[in-house]
């Protein structure tokens, strides 16, 4: 009944336009030379020489602000026009930077104007040279799902599932409710409020998520996880220290409901609708490349819903200046309320003009009798 309403629209706008604004450059392909191809195909190890600052107990001080506004608008998926390249050709990249370049500055002329548009809303991020998050499968598209898989997709619910009805909060999907984003979609870009934060404590780390107010309790003293039949949103993390500069972290005991992917991360599945299930594994790598980077990798292993693990990617920059502000996230909580009585009046409404044309109908053939 109700499609996407208005308050969805830029983060559907965001992932539906992906191709358009970040693929190729319209016109014919690009012929790339073999050799420029090898190079634009290989995807670069992550450098392990550098040796973080210590501790004060003697671990890697990943602390600080490392908000990830600067990839807003880096495609998740690639488009398929880049085949397996993990880089940008010149002409390419000269387009998304063009692209890019004119949209902030779009927006710059709204407040400028003194007009409250998308400008006062979206962060624009800043071109880089990569097609995608997605750096595995090489072809930078997710996997197929399994059977399973898709058959659980199609029974989740949320505001930007199409052509839904909602009739209680159970339509609603956990970010619509302010609840989470889940994972591993809270680690990758959005539209707006793109903070994190790394806080350390012996044997802990914390990581702090502006959207939706959340902070991640990471234990690094070697104990042992949870009971599998304990579930939480963020599930159960566990982490520790390898070559002096990188945190791996593993989480399982994952509460099916979140997408595994979220529709405000440009050129994300559109709907909402990635399942997660109890058997996930997620598996992250944050190595320190230097005093103000860190290479941030993730692996989502999810048997049940895909038919292959995948691997995402991001370049994360250090920003102690960064400040988060309340994540309010629907004023007064009555978003939900609203969809719910706007989908019953539509629905009442169609009923109703079904009900009189059927009366008209009924009372044209008994006077044509």
């Amino acid at each position: 009944m109700i499609g996407l309403a208005a308050a969805t629209s830029l983060a559907v706008l965001g992932a539906v336009s992906a191709n358009a604004q970040f693929g190729p450059p319209p016109g014919p392909p690009e012929v790339i030379p073999p050799d420029v191809l090898k190079t634009l195909e290989a995807v670069p190890a992550v450098p392990t020489d550098y040796k973080a600052a210590k501790t004060s107990w003697g671990e890697p001080d990943l602390s600080g602000g490392w908000p990830i506004d600067h990839l807003n608008g880096f495609p998740f998926m690639r488009p398929a026009g880049q085949g397996n390249r993990y880089f940008l050709t010149d002409k390419e990249f000269e387009a998304r930077n063009s692209r890019m370049e004119a949209q902030g500055g779009g927006y710059d002329k709204e407040i400028q104007t003194n007009k409250m548009g998308m400008g006062a809303w979206v962060e624009v991020g800043t071109a880089n040279r990569r097609t995608s998050m997605l750096i595995d499968p090489p072809n930078g598209q997710l996997p197929e799902q399994t059977a399973e898989g898709k058959r659980r997709g199609a029974l989740m619910r949320s505001s930007y599932r199409f052509n839904q009805t909602f009739d209680s909060p159970a339509d609603f999907d956990s970010w619509d409710r302010c609840i989470t984003r889940g994972l591993p979609a809270s680690m990758f870009t959005i539209n707006y409020n793109n903070g994190i934060r790394v806080w350390q404590a012996p044997g802990l780390v914390a990581i702090q998520l502006e959207m939706v107010h959340e902070t991640r309790v990471i234990y690094t003293d070697g104990r042992p996880s949870i009971s599998p039949a304990i579930h939480n949103w963020m599930g159960e993390s566990r982490g520790h220290w390898e070559n002096g500069n990188t945190l791996v972290v593993e989480t399982t005991n994952f509460l099916p409901g979140p997408s595994a992917t979220n529709v405000g991360t440009t050129a994300s599945p559109p709907q909402n609708d990635t399942p997660v299930s109890t058997e996930a594994k997620m598996t992250e790598r944050f190595t320190m490349t230097g005093p103000n980077s860190i290479v941030y990798e993730v692996t989502w292993n999810d048997p049940t819903i895909f038919t292959a693990p995948w691997t995402a990617r991001l370049d994360w920059r250090r920003n102690d200046d960064y400040q988060f502000y309340e994540y309010a996230c629907h004023e007064g909580n009555v978003q939900l309320r609203g969809y719910i009585t706007s989908s019953r009046a539509q629905r009442k409404q169609e009923a109703e003009e079904a009900a009189a044309k059927a009366a008209g109908t009924a009372n044209a053939q008994g006077s044509a009798k």
